[in-house]
């Protein structure tokens, strides 16, 4: 007897209908084909083992299973269930081949019938929609992060009886729902952190603002304890919050790489991904023989911290380059190519030299002649080319350590970060693919950037006195730009010129000589 059952496969960050095909007939052997790795080849004993449990069995017959198309590789535990309702159904241990194929089902089994979580029930739930499925059945762990897709049944299932009395017997399964507007609603706002709790730094602080505006990358250079680390934690509280659509492409990414936890529905604020210094290549962009993806696509839409930046692999950093120009990442291999989105912000942290203490007004800087230029040359100019904002962060005072009066609420901030996102999204609303300042390409450049003949005799007084590179022009500009519209202002005056050329530390010919 033939009989097709459904699930999905990952690519990238979408999922592929798989059908799985199930044919028992008079002979022995069992026969797995479709190019399944050797996670599936294994599932045949796990399957053995939890049928038993539930008093049925694999049949000593010829038993051949095709996962359609053959010509893409399945990867992965998550089709154990798939097979196993597919083997008792083909056998006519159980009926169900009437409504099985309205369902994709997916699950990895453990020996005793229990079902562990899985990766990718969004994106499997959002193609089973697609697909105009009746619903999935899925892990009773991932029934939440799946239930937000509208329209379909969600079946959360704990073990392997459930479904075979499902199929066999029609006993209901109780869908998931969940109320995905109120849910998000609900969350959408709660941040652990808040800028109410750093004392002092106001320099600092107008410099995340800005960078929060405008959606501009961020170096803080510091001596240690001076708060780079704390400052970039409280960058997200001052972000506009996700949008729903902003919210589901998250999820859909962190549900992939398996990042969600568990009984987790939706992502509600922006991430805030911080790897340590020794991160591989692969491991910050993503790849693998089976590309998987990498830190800066699990911060899409949120926020990459780079702590110890000059402690970081050279050729590691290297590889930001591209993803930090166009939002995204391209991995190929011989016989497919993945995207993965990677629209993040770059909020560095570095020590100013070897002993961190250049510039630092309480400790004197113990490195020889020379040595503070050469630690800096450990971070490329092309690299440097793409962060908009160079920070010097001092080291508190007594007096503003000891102070205890509170600072400005993360909220207050976001506030005047979100009006000037609004006016961004007017000004550029006939361009899709651009949301702030940070992404205005060279084409539009001179149209929105545009400064008056005092502006321009400004940027050339400061660029030859203070010793600015060329590159930093058009940073300058988009910094400014952004400035002004945190001022409601239409044109960018010298005001805002003069202050976002003080964010252009690194640039300067006096930095560390």
């Amino acid at each position: 007897m033939l009989i097709r059952t459904h699930s999905c496969a990952l690519m990238g960050v979408a999922a592929i209908p798989i059908t799985v095909e199930v044919n028992v007939d008079i002979g022995v052997g069992f026969f797995l084909v479709g190019l399944p790795d050797s996670a599936i080849k294994e599932s045949q004993h796990r399957i053995d083992t939890a049928l038993k449990i539930c008093n049925y069995r694999i049949p000593g017959k010829k038993i051949i299973i095709n996962m359609a198309p053959a010509d893409i590789r399945k990867e992965g535990s998550a089709f154990d269930l798939t097979l196993a309702i597919g083997i008792l159904i083909a056998s006519e241990q159980i009926q169900g081949g009437g409504i099985v194929e309205d369902y994709f089902i997916t699950g990895e089994l453990s020996l005793d019938g229990t079902l562990q979580p899985i990766k990718g029930a969004l994106p499997m739930a959002i193609e089973a929609k697609r697909r105009g499925k009746k619903g999935i059945i899925l892990p009773i762990q991932n029934a939440r992060e799946a239930a937000i897709v509208e329209g379909i049944e969600v079946l959360g299932v704990t073990n392997i009886q459930q479904v075979i009395d499902f199929f066999n017997r029609g006993v209901p399964i109780p869908p998931t729902v969940i109320h995905i507007r109120e849910e998000f609603q609900k969350s959408l706002n709660n941040y652990e952190f808040d800028f109410a709790d750093v004392k002092g730094q106001e320099n600092i602080k107008r410099a995340l603002e800005i960078a929060a505006a405008g959606g501009h990358n961020v170096i803080l250079i510091g001596p240690p304890g001076s708060g780079k680390t704390m400052l970039a934690k409280r960058l997200p509280s001052i972000l506009p919050p996700l949008t729903l659509e902003e919210a589901l492409e998250t999820t859909k990414i962190h549900s992939v790489a398996g990042k969600m936890s568990r009984y987790s529905s939706i992502i509600c604020v922006r991430p805030f991904r911080a790897p340590h210094h020794t991160i591989s290549d692969v491991a910050l962009v993503g790849g693998g023989q089976h590309p998987q993806p990498g830190e800066i696509s699990l911060a899409h839409n949120g926020v990459l911290f780079l702590d110890e930046l000059t402690e970081m692999n050279r050729a590691t950093l290297e590889v930001l380059r591209q993803p930090l120009e166009d939002r995204r990442i391209t991995i190929s291999r011989s016989k497919y190519t993945v995207d993965f989105p990677a629209s993040f912000m770059l909020i560095a942290a570095m020590n100013p030299c070897p002993c961190g203490n250049y510039n630092n007004p309480k400790i004197p800087c113990t490195c020889a002649p020379g040595v503070v230029q050469k630690y800096l040359s450990r971070i490329s100019g092309p690299l440097l080319d793409r962060i908009d904002l160079h920070v010097e962060v001092k080291p508190l005072s007594n007096d503003e350590l000891l102070n205890k009066a509170k600072g400005e609420s993360s909220a207050t901030v976001r506030e005047r970060v979100v009006r000037a996102r609004a006016i961004q999204a007017e000004r550029y609303k006939e361009h899709a693919e651009i949301h702030c300042n940070a992404q205005v390409n060279t084409k539009l450049f001179q149209q929105y950037c545009a400064i008056d003949s005092e502006g321009k005799e400004l940027m050339k007084i400061a660029m030859d006195r203070l010793g600015l590179s060329a590159r930093a022009y058009d940073r300058i500009l988009k910094v400014a730009r952004t400035i002004a519209d945190l001022d409601n202002s239409s044109a960018i005056s010298t005001e805002h010129l003069s202050e976002a050329i003080n964010f252009r530390s690194l640039d300067r010919d006096s930095w560390g000589r």
